[in-house]
């Protein structure tokens, strides 16, 4: 992960650098050489997306400085782990302190994740009555709630297992076009992180942030934030409560922005954009694009 990106850009180069500096390990052997088992631990793998992803828009920024072109968003939003790039991008937080926090949210959500152990749930293809209702009916297995309304037709669970279990063959007997238990043991955005949302939180109340340049849209409301108090206050229940992407989306082509650039590993989000609104236009800068746009051409 990144390493086209690392060989194409100076400045892609100098991120990663700075990373292993201010984490004290090697974020950019694992990203490129794994093992693949530690870079899907969640507490290495929040570091190393957000790494990744400013590394996308810093060497984007230079590229279009260079070029003379003004890119100037209306609006910064990121989808859970993605909404710390966007504070960097609107500079309420610096990269070295989004990095240290990200690294403790990883390792809060993992020791969380162990006295609490749950997973999480993809179902597609049903409306969101139908899987809130779902959600209801197996509640009485456990801990169960909507975590991730991804786009209509395709939202996340996230609780323990058995009410999972119980959702999965609910969903199926619904008629889900889709239902996957996702490969963690980790329950975001549920109940179940109440612990580290609250350990979380102290260190939110304690940080230093910036008025945002750019403002952001939130995920847990969906609503644009263009204070740092508001900001605050939404950092403080990030992994508690549901992600509202798909509201976020809508707030954003409601209020006129129907051009959309995705940057960052992989290119999930622009699929969920275009299933949100039939307005938009996404175009996705993931690290390989990147790398491909720093990349001259053999032929000039």
């Amino acid at each position: 992960m990144g390493k086209a990106l690392y060989d194409a850009s100076e400045t892609a180069r100098r991120v990663f650098r700075r990373a292993d500096e201010i984490l004290g390990f090697g974020l950019t052997r694992m990203c490129f050489e794994g093992p693949e088992q530690e870079l899907n631990d969640t507490i290495n793998a929040q570091p190393a997306i957000l790494t990744v992803s400013i590394a996308c828009l810093t060497a984007m920024r230079e590229r279009w400085h260079t070029m003379g072109q003004v890119v100037a968003p209306r609006y910064v939003a990121g989808h859970s782990l993605g909404e710390f790039t966007a504070l960097v991008a609107a500079d309420v937080i610096d990269f070295d302190t989004a990095l240290v926090l990200v690294r403790e949210r990883g390792r809060l959500m993992k020791e969380n994740g162990t006295e609490r152990p749950g997973g999480m749930l993809a179902v597609l293809g049903l409306d969101r009555d139908v899987l809130e209702r779902i959600v209801a009916d197996a509640s009485v297995m456990g801990v169960i709630t909507l975590a991730n309304a991804n786009s209509p037709g395709q939202m996340v669970l996230s609780g323990e297992g058995v009410a999972l279990e119980r959702a999965a063959e609910l969903a199926r007997a619904h008629g889900a076009a889709k239902v996957v238990r996702l490969p963690i043991s980790i329950a975001s955005h549920s109940p179940l992180m109440a612990r580290a949302a609250a350990q979380f939180g102290e260190i939110v109340a304690k940080l230093p942030l910036r008025q945002p340049r750019i403002p952001v849209v939130a995920n847990i409301t969906g609503q644009i934030l263009t204070s740092a108090d508001d900001i605050r206050k939404e950092l403080a229940d990030h992994i508690l409560k549901p992600v509202q992407w798909t509201s976020s989306v809508v707030e954003m082509v409601a209020r006129g922005s129907a051009e959309f650039l995705e940057i960052g590993p992989g290119q999930v989000l622009s699929g969920l954009i275009r299933r949100i609104s039939q307005e938009a236009h996404v175009v996705t800068l993931n690290d390989r694009e990147v790398a491909r746009v720093l990349t001259p051409s053999p032929l000039g």
